[in-house]
């Protein structure tokens, strides 16, 4: 993976769930800020086969430098969800690095 840079907004988060998609209702994906807030970005489905998701990011969203957590989160028609692993990824401040 390239470097990320805090207030990037070129900037396509995907990520792998290794679980067919075809039933879903929702995927977002979920995060862990530096500062040990959280939250979720609305994912779009890349490939429903191979169970890949994206969030294609928009400025202010990546707004803190340190390591953030990923991980990807499902809800199926039936109700069922499932949590991906997790992925650990340093976000540099400009000029850093």
């Amino acid at each position: 993976m390239h470097r990320i840079f805090k207030g990037q907004s070129a900037l396509r988060i995907t990520l792998k769930t290794f679980t067919d998609l075809e039933d879903i209702i929702a995927a977002v994906i979920k995060y862990r800020k530096p500062d040990s807030s959280t939250g979720e970005f609305v994912a779009g489905v890349n490939d429903m086969t191979k169970g890949v998701i994206f969030h294609e990011c928009i400025e202010g969203e990546i707004d803190m430098g340190g390591w953030w957590v990923f991980w990807a989160f499902i809800t199926f028609a039936d109700g069922r969800t499932a949590a991906g692993e997790t992925a650990k990824v340093y976000v540099w401040n400009e000029g850093s690095g």
